[in-house]
């Protein structure tokens, strides 16, 4: 259990905020690049709590900035993307994607200011069809980090998914790397007897008390969920968590699964998900199935969204949600046919995260040894924090981001008696060769 003022440091994430000012030390994902057209309409855009615009101009350079004009604090939204530069529509001031004013029309030339009036802007990069931001303090970014899903080649934002979530990022990210809730919340009414015995996605059906192993690791936090497998084996469920709000999910065999999510917090109670999983455009994704190749019933992925609009919250948010309890069919759930009523993997973490309060009281828990990778996370996000408040330090992570390619998340079947590192470090090395590092000191 953590104390109200350990809570209050782990989810509030305004700029003033201790783990406000943490994150803003790393690249976050702002949007999808798609969102953008060259001297297309801005958009609105909250990170952090902060109310920001996003624009690409002429020569496709996209700009993050605050969305208030600093002449006169206009809401830069309603101005004009046009010729290079974003135009206020109050007074005609006009910025670049860096933020320098580059005109002010209204002012006799005698009159105008010197070149140091600027617009508050961030830097920005784009990577695998994303746009991320860099809205900390340093004069030079930190590298980008190498989270094999992130860096892809490929900007295919078919691989890419976004969900805006009602609640508080650390809540739905604790979604993430709890892994004993699949066997009830996803698949509490499967069938194992219709299960292949040989799909490791059986061991998570038969055995719904996993051994939870978690260890502290140079990227951030890791564990497994281990279970016996067929005879002198055991399956292990990998996930990694990466600071500040990475998680490498379990999806398929480790050697292959390249997926993460990203749970960025718009402000204290409301996330958006950028959830990347390279087999989605391929093709190759399969949700669970019976040996028959038939879908397990209740499981479907794919998402409904609202109509886009041009509000602070108007983006990516899912037709089921709160206002109807998620699609909650009692009928389907008496049949068997979902252990919620509630249909889709995404729906119905979504809904169990979202009925929560939008910032749960951590000190009302109680906690077991299922939950031994969310207590190893929030301490080490703790002392991530706090060291960053009295010593300015950060996790290594931040400055040497080939550590994030020791993290995958993922299925593994190993010997029995294996140890679970050994077992990680072998999947890893069949995957890319040899990892440096696995478990920290």
């Amino acid at each position: 259990m953590i104390s109200e003022a350990e809570n209050e440091l782990l989810t509030r994430v305004g700029r003033k905020t201790p783990m406000g000012k943490f994150m803003r030390q790393f690249w976050i994902p702002a949007c999808l690049s798609s969102e953008l057209e060259a001297d297309g309409p801005q958009m609105r855009l909250m990170l952090l709590g902060e109310k920001l615009i996003a624009f690409r101009d002429t020569a496709g350079r996209v700009g993050i900035m605050d969305h208030l004009c600093p002449h006169r604090l206009a809401s830069l939204f309603l101005g004009r993307n046009e010729d290079h530069g974003i135009r206020c529509a109050y007074h005609g001031w006009k910025f670049d994607v860096d933020g320098n004013c580059l005109d002010q029309p209204n002012l006799p030339d005698k009159n105008k200011y010197p070149a140091g009036v600027k617009a508050k802007a961030y830097k920005t990069t784009e990577r695998g069809g994303m746009v991320f931001v860099y809205m900390g303090e340093r004069a030079e970014a930190p590298p980008f980090p190498e989270i094999e899903a992130a860096i892809t080649t490929n900007p295919d934002d078919r691989n890419i998914a976004l969900t805006h979530r009602e609640c508080n990022w650390l809540q739905a990210l604790e979604g993430d790397i709890d892994t004993s809730h699949l066997g009830f919340l996803h698949a509490g009414c499967v069938d194992p007897s219709k299960m292949d015995p040989n799909d490791a996605a059986t061991y998570t059906v038969l055995n719904k008390a996993p051994q939870i192993h978690v260890s502290e690791m140079p990227f951030g936090t890791m564990y497994s969920a281990s279970r016996a497998a067929m005879e002198g084996h055991e399956h292990h469920r990998f996930a990694c968590f990466i600071f500040p709000f990475w998680v490498c999910y379990p999806s398929d065999r480790l050697e292959r699964n390249l997926s993460a999510n990203a749970w960025v917090p718009i402000n204290d109670e409301h996330t958006m998900i950028f959830n990347i999983d390279l087999q989605r455009a391929s093709g190759k994704f399969k949700s669970m199935r019976y040996a028959d190749g038939s879908p397990v019933p209740g499981l479907a992925r794919p998402l409904e969204y609202l109509p886009r609009t041009n509000d602070w919250m108007g983006r990516w948010r899912p037709v089921k949600n709160k206002s109807n309890d998620h699609g909650l069919d009692r009928g389907m759930q008496r049949r068997g046919e979902s252990y919620t009523g509630i249909v889709g993997i995404p729906l119905q973490d979504q809904a169990i995260q979202e009925t929560m309060d939008p910032i749960i009281d951590r000190t009302q828990e109680h906690l077991a040894s299922s939950d031994r990778m969310v207590m190893l996370t929030r301490r080490a996000l703790l002392k991530a924090v706090r060291d960053y408040q009295e010593t300015g330090r950060l996790p290594a992570v931040l400055d040497e981001p080939a550590l994030c390619r020791q993290a995958r998340g993922g299925d593994v079947i190993s010997a029995a008696g294996t140890d679970w590192l050994d077992a990680y470090e072998d999947a890893m090395t069949a995957a890319h060769g040899p990892a440096r590092g696995v478990a920290a000191e």
